[in-house]
């Protein structure tokens, strides 16, 4: 199993700190960097940033958001930073969520499966530096009647074949992702139930494709915490928990919080989305589970953490990428360095 980190969003300002993380994951050895878009920094502009300081960790989008750009777009983002970073990107894609697609980007957040289907078919045509033609429901390129025509892509990624991500987390399409991408971006990922929230529907579309989970990459993002009091560790990422369970996209539309009530927490869901939505922001992070967070994160001692590194790896974890928290640049450089240390003591680097 490898280890990746992941930034976040650029901006919030840490940037500088971000920056010195990465670079120390590349020290490590860790494989990958990915930086995270919604309505603020831009992930392409901050992977740039990282691919040009660093020198042998990749970079990757996780994600980019489909309704933010035209997909030949996302092809000629992929190919210019596949070529100058040397060969080290990884796209990233995803739906984002009904209120950005339809608040921000004025999308209609109709159709997602279909529409995913569709980009990453025509992102991975362009990729291959053939005219670009294509017919589908969503796209049709070129035009037609119209003075359009099939254009090749002019850049040459360093790659012929660039790793191409979805960010799944329903049933359906964990199982649409294991049939057409090379890995799967998860979030909210518990060990002890990533086989029946998402490992069996990608296996599920890696059969549909005709193929195994074998070089199938299965990432999820898992917040990382050192210390003795694994209870005040919790109690670090009881807002975020909160903001995604309670608060991320609408009543009837919020994925993270159906994840939690596939994992067994339907009453505590409901709980802290009414409490979220109602303003009460500290009353839906007290109600979070200590369990969820614990579940989800990777606390306490390097001893502690590797055995958690052990159930995920055990669970078909492939590459796990870490969020390292802390109030100061130290703390998240010793968070980092503790990754690589529970990697080694867990016997998996």
């Amino acid at each position: 199993m490898q280890l990746g980190i992941n930034l976040g969003y650029w901006g919030a300002g840490m940037d500088a700190d971000n920056l010195a993380v990465a670079k120390e994951a590349d020290k490590l050895g860790y494989a990958v960097c990915w930086a995270a878009e919604a309505y603020g920094s831009d992930a392409a502009t901050v992977l740039s940033w990282v691919a040009a300081q660093t020198e042998r960790i990749d970079i990757g989008s996780a994600i980019f958001q489909i309704p933010a750009r035209q997909p030949a777009m996302t092809a000629m983002t992929a190919a210019t930073l596949d070529s100058l970073s040397g060969g080290r990107f990884r796209l990233g894609l995803g739906v984002s969520g009904p209120q950005v697609s339809e608040g921000w980007y004025g999308v209609k957040f109709d159709k997602p499966l279909a529409r995913t289907r569709e980009y990453v078919e025509i992102v991975r045509k362009a990729m291959t530096r053939e005219r670009l033609s294509y017919e589908g429901e969503h796209w049709t390129l070129p035009l037609p009647d119209g003075p359009g025509k099939p254009i090749k892509l002019t850049v040459h990624p360093q790659r012929e074949h660039i790793p191409l991500y979805v960010a799944a987390i329903g049933p359906k399409n964990l199982e649409q992702t294991g049939e057409i991408a090379d890995g799967a971006l998860l979030i909210f990922p518990a060990a002890e139930h990533l086989e029946e929230t998402a490992i069996r529907h990608l296996r599920a579309g890696r059969e549909k494709a005709g193929k195994t989970m074998e070089g199938f990459d299965v990432v999820p993002t898992v917040p990382l915490a050192v210390g003795d009091d694994v209870s005040a560790l919790a109690d670090m990422f009881r807002p975020y928990t909160a903001l995604y369970v309670g608060g991320m996209g609408s009543r009837k539309q919020n994925f993270y919080n159906q994840l939690a009530q596939r994992m067994g927490y339907e009453k505590e869901a409901a709980e802290i989305q009414d409490k979220y939505l109602s303003g009460d922001k500290d009353g839906a992070a007290a109600a979070v589970p200590r369990e969820l967070i614990d579940s989800t994160t990777l606390l306490g001692s390097v001893d502690r953490i590797a055995e958690r590194m052990q159930a995920y790896a055990a669970a078909g974890v492939t590459t796990l990428t870490l969020a390292p928290a802390g109030f100061t640049l130290e703390e998240r450089i010793t968070a980092l360095r503790a990754g690589t240390q529970a990697l080694e003591r867990a016997g998996l680097a």
